[in-house]
């Protein structure tokens, strides 16, 4: 009988198995070779062709296997995201988990009057202080496109007021290479130079190569300048099977795949070791309604497929949760956060995005960006498993408990059940009179009131008063000409 040593239970999750991995990689090997990419940046055709790659037409390029190998192998397998003081926020790598909100949501559900409406900059700093207060929300995301806002400005204005009202890592959206340079701009202001932004980065670029194969000007353009200046990108496809990809779930992640490893290619010759989460988004268009579906369950098979992919290739991985295809909070939205943010964590995806996210990607909730932290600690609870050794076995106070007894009095009880047992802010257990006692308030209610306290209490650490005043001169500068 084994006894004196510790075991960790914990959920493990895989979809593919070892030669299924083979087999799609492979496949990916061949769309590469055979069919190529379409690249629409001179240089990084130029780039391509100077390393081994064929060059069709001038801007049809065919990867060989090993330069895919390659960048597979120079990418860094782990990277540490910092918090804006300098301090290590997350480290992306292996089966870690980190969960943040979404990006660019035009529309957003008014804590007060429940309406739907335009996105504006006050949401983003309301966002981003609910984001700052919740325990589980590990990153920033850019969420909202300001309506009041000069379009071309507002994803600069975005990361302004995110790092004013928050130290959390910022996960952040650019129109073009010129947003990108003006925001690492306030970026370096705030680390206190180049340098130390390159070494404790607090941010992370988000950028799409264009379904189906295909890499823009303007993509290419922001994935080189990451690479060169080590600048943390997060380069994902965004495909929809049936649509901008083939129909079947193993052709879609094929493609998709594809146009993330040939990003990969661009970014390490660029600056090879620069750090870069990869992944894909590989959903299906409902061909009822012409609509993306963010919470199919084939898009959650994709997910895991590709989880296990880059986990096989040893690169940080992109994922998406914390999201609902229903346009208001209610029941299809808590069965679809809960869904997809267990689904997320079991694929063991390290930088989660999208909590917040409603309508299929068109609409920002806050406060289910509260709901999806609740569950979060849920799920967090659910992955830590449980410990199986001699004090957790717990034969000792089985025996002197002995049969018929009970443990609420025993010291065992009392040194473990706030370890071992989690309890949740806002979800209901208390019993049926109590809850009538308490005025019958629904998730709904408590949602509502928890939101509204944050907001109204909630002071995040501020950014020292001269990078406050650099960063206002750039805007300032910026805004007043309306160009960058």
């Amino acid at each position: 009988m084994e006894t004196g040593h510790t075991d960790q239970c914990v959920p493990r999750f895989r979809l593919l198995t070892e030669s299924q991995i083979t087999r799609i990689h492979h496949n990916v090997l061949r769309i590469l070779e055979e069919i190529g990419v379409q690249i629409h940046h001179e240089e990084a055709v130029q780039l391509l062709a100077g390393h081994g790659a064929r060059v069709e037409k001038t801007d049809r390029v065919h990867l060989p296997a090993f330069m895919v190998e390659e960048a597979i192998a120079s990418a860094p397998s782990n990277l540490v995201i910092y918090d804006r003081t300098g301090r290590p926020a997350m480290e992306l790598g292996g089966r870690r988990i980190y969960f943040g909100t979404g990006t660019d949501l035009p529309k957003t559900i008014d804590l007060e009057s429940r309406e739907i409406r335009d996105t504006l900059a006050e949401d983003v700093i309301r966002s981003t202080l609910i984001s700052d207060a919740l325990p589980h929300i590990d990153f920033i995301g850019s969420y909202g496109l300001p309506r009041d806002i000069p379009r071309g400005l507002h994803y600069i204005r975005c990361f302004q007021l995110e790092v004013e009202n928050s130290t959390k890592p910022i996960f952040f959206t650019a129109e073009s290479e010129e947003d990108l340079q003006v925001i690492l701009e306030m970026a370096r202001t705030v680390a206190g130079g180049p340098e130390n932004l390159s070494a404790r980065p607090f941010l992370i670029h988000y950028a799409e190569p264009v379904s189906p194969l295909t890499h823009s000007q303007e993509a290419v353009s922001k994935l080189i300048l990451c690479a060169e200046q080590s600048i943390p990108i997060n380069y994902t496809p965004a495909l929809l099977a049936g649509s901008t990809g083939p129909v079947t779930l193993a052709g879609a992640l094929s493609v998709a795949v594809a146009e993330a490893l040939s990003g990969l290619v661009i970014h390490q010759l660029a600056g090879k070791g620069a750090p870069i989460i990869t992944g894909v988004a590989a959903t299906t268009m409902d061909m009822l309604h012409a609509t993306v579906s963010y919470t199919s369950p084939e898009f959650r098979l994709t997910h895991s497929a590709y989880a296990d992919l880059f986990h096989h290739y040893g690169l940080p991985i992109w994922g998406t949760a914390g999201c609902s295809d229903t346009h208001f909070p209610d029941l299809q939205a808590g069965a679809e956060y809960a869904f997809t943010l267990l689904t997320a964590a079991q694929d063991g995806t390290n930088l989660i995005h999208d909590c917040g996210y409603m309508g299929q990607g068109y609409i920002a909730s806050p406060e289910m960006i509260v709901f999806a932290d609740e569950i979060i600690a849920m799920v967090k609870r659910y992955m830590k498993g449980f410990t199986i050794d001699e004090p957790h076995l717990a034969l000792d106070a089985i025996r002197d408990v002995g049969p018929g007894g009970h443990f609420l009095g025993e010291r065992h009880t009392l040194d473990f059940f706030m370890r071992e047992h989690w309890r949740p802010g806002l979800l209901n257990r208390t019993n049926l009179d109590n809850w009538v006692r308490d005025g019958k308030r629904s998730l709904s209610d408590r949602l509502l009131a928890r939101t509204q306290e944050i907001l109204q209490t909630h002071k995040p650490a501020p950014l020292d008063e001269v990078s406050g005043k650099a960063l206002d001169k750039i805007w300032k500068g910026i805004s007043e000409t309306g160009r960058k």
